[in-house]
């Protein structure tokens, strides 16, 4: 049974790269090497999949040996995927648990990627015994979200598509590492817009904790003490495997929130 595994394979589903791995599931961390593809061009249904078989094929998993939980860049509810960030809009209104059991021929556990992400940390990582409301980022080509209360996930959160009101675009389109690649903004310049976010998310929601994921977290260093906010912000434990780890952990099923998403 997946309650009874101590290692499970976690596949990460992100707007550029596919990510998997082998995760010890008492201590939280990769027991593999981390096999990494790139997004296919366009991130259509059939693409992705065959991209996942790739990444799995690396790993030399046996078909049903051990757990699989895969994470996506969308609002995953019942297994379907109702949004689309950063791939193809024919995710939209998507089977897409069913899409990826049937393609690989096994039973999988599937959620959303900042989601999977914000369980690493709530299990593993800096949520965890945190009390109160802890919001995770992960800052990408898109910005993810995870709401964690008390240790139960708030699954769907979305919070990088929060509006700029002058512009009237996502707030991920301004904020998300991505913008600061494209724009090429200094730490400081990147940090500023930072600020506008963390401070908008901060009044919205008064969270007890922000903790900061993704590729970029391996330099929080370098922008975190810029932010001057009432909220302590620390850098995800494991920052850009989060989204591994937490996938390899959703496939024992048994995470408060996500049970239903």
């Amino acid at each position: 049974m997946a309650s009874q595994a101590t290692r499970a394979v976690g596949v990460d589903i992100g707007g550029t790269g596919i990510k998997a791995g082998i995760v010890d599931l008492d201590a939280g961390r990769l027991i593999s090497d981390r096999v990494k593809v790139a997004t296919p061009r366009g991130a259509e249904p059939k693409d992705v999949l065959a991209a996942v078989r790739e990444v799995l094929s690396v790993l030399a998993i046996e078909e049903d040996a051990i757990p699989l939980g895969v994470a996506f860049p969308a609002i995953v509810k019942h297994g379907r995927t109702l949004s689309a960030a950063n791939v193809s809009d024919k995710w939209i209104g998507f089977e897409a648990e069913k899409f990826f059991q049937d393609g690989l021929g096994r039973e999988i556990h599937f959620a959303n990627d900042a989601d999977v992400a914000g369980v690493a940390e709530l299990r593993y990582g800096a949520a965890k015994d945190q009390p109160g409301l802890t919001i995770l980022t992960t800052l990408g080509t898109g910005i993810g979200s995870a709401l964690l209360y008390d240790g139960v996930l708030v699954p769907n959160s979305e919070l990088g598509h929060v509006q700029r009101a002058k512009q009237g675009k996502d707030a991920e389109a301004y904020a998300a590492y991505s913008a600061m690649e494209r724009d090429e903004l200094s730490w400081e310049e990147w940090a500023e817009r930072l600020q506008w976010y963390y401070s908008h998310i901060e009044f919205l929601f008064s969270p007890d904790l922000f903790v900061v994921g993704g590729g970029v977290s391996k330099h929080a260093d370098q922008f975190l003490p810029l932010l001057d906010l009432r909220t302590p912000i620390v850098p995800a434990v494991h920052r850009n495997n989060a989204g591994i780890v937490g996938a390899a952990a959703l496939a024992l099923g048994t995470h408060p929130g996500l049970h239903d998403a």
